[in-house]
């Protein structure tokens, strides 16, 4: 049984292949770098950072969060051959709502016990300052010997979702 999710990925994937023409990329991005950013349903990474298909890897997780991200990044760079890192995290992010206990908490009373231990040593990796948290995951990848070196270079941006503009923070 389909869910009405499933059947749009289906009729939307259908309309996407039908004119598709750019099977023939290469497996590493043609612009050798990598953007680290959040999840948030908000961002649009291609249409907001100017990326066209082939042009870069885009990792998303909850926060944009570098250590998150690590074991992609290292992927990236060692075996695709990226040099550079845009780490950009976003105004309005529900990192910035809420501390470890509140989700350890919720999830204990929602699903179970079990549940609970299971997340009870877990970071979510909630921020109370957006850019202190842009400067600190940039500087966790500056000292990463697996993904910092002379020739990758890392900077730290914020997406508004208010305006669509992004600001440098390092």
């Amino acid at each position: 049984m389909s869910t009405p999710t499933q059947a749009h990925l289906v009729n939307a994937n259908a309309a996407y292949s039908a004119t598709f023409s750019q099977g023939n990329l290469p497996l590493p991005p043609g612009k050798r770098y990598a953007v680290v950013t959040c999840m948030d349903a908000r961002i649009d990474p291609s249409a907001a950072f100017g990326i066209s298909l082939g042009d870069a890897h885009v990792i998303r997780n909850a926060g944009g969060n570098a250590s998150d991200a690590l074991r992609s990044l290292v992927i990236s760079q060692q075996l695709l051959g990226t040099q550079e890192v845009l780490l950009i995290k976003h105004t309005g992010c529900g990192m910035l709502t809420f501390a470890n206990e509140d989700v350890k908490k919720i999830v204990k009373e929602k699903v179970g016990e079990q549940a609970g231990r299971e997340v009870e040593s877990w970071d979510f990796g909630p921020f109370p300052d957006l850019d202190a948290a842009v400067r600190k995951d940039v500087d966790y990848l500056n000292k990463s010997p697996s993904v910092a070196g002379a020739r990758i270079v890392i900077s730290g941006w914020v997406y508004e979702v208010e305006t669509g503009k992004v600001r440098k923070v390092v």
